[in-house]
């Protein structure tokens, strides 16, 4: 008599519900279900967006501004950096820094996200792969929302970096330019900011 064969794991683990979307797109709430996702994914108009490695650029100068307004931030206010941010029914970006209110950033539940009205300020800063979404697609999504300010930074030669400043007008639902800052980014609004530019990358957050 031949003896039944052992039980058997299966040759390959079944896909994960995300890597086949539904028809009509992944909702938010659906997105922020999600679990095995590659870090820092968005979900932008339904679709799963993935991002390549970050640069050494990229990471000095989130880390740099994510340091300074939390520090330079007034009372009431925190900032956070590469937190999704759910700003429709099917978007789900997720700024490189954040500026939110402090019982936001404190609270529990959710811990995964923030909602606009929370928002006071989101950044982007350029990569090559995200040129597209930073300067066009994210912006509008997030001027829509409500979002009140927004900042866009870009390499400039050497560790340097230009700060693309935008407010939002209430009356067209979108931003306009508030300032381009070379060398040092010193405002105003939406509250005093002062950072110095230069050398970005070698001042980087620890």
């Amino acid at each position: 008599m031949t003896a039944p064969l052992p039980d058997t794991a299966p040759l390959t683990a079944p896909l994960p519900d995300w890597v086949i979307p539904p028809p009509e797109g992944f909702s938010a709430d659906d997105f922020l279900r999600m679990s095995g996702l590659p870090p820092h994914t968005e979900l932008i108009d339904g679709s799963l967006v993935f991002v390549s490695p970050q640069r050494k650029w990229h990471s000095g100068v989130v880390g740099r501004f994510w340091v300074e307004l939390d520090a330079q931030a007034p009372e009431g206010w925190r900032a956070d950096r590469e937190m999704a941010l759910k700003v429709g029914v099917r978007q789900v970006p997720e700024p490189d820094v954040l500026v939110v209110q402090e019982e936001a950033f404190l609270r529990k539940e959710p811990d995964t996200y923030y909602l606009p009205e929370e928002v006071l300020l989101v950044i982007e800063a350029v990569s090559p792969d995200s040129e597209e979404r930073d300067r066009e697609t994210k912006p509008g999504k997030y001027a829509r929302a409500g979002v009140p300010h927004f900042w866009r930074i870009e390499e400039a030669d050497g560790d340097s970096a230009v700060v693309y400043a935008y407010e939002f007008d209430p009356a067209t639902r979108a931003y306009g330019v508030a300032g381009i800052h070379h060398d040092r980014f010193k405002v105003s609004s939406p509250f005093p900011v002062d950072i110095d530019l230069k050398e970005i990358r070698r001042k980087r957050a620890r």
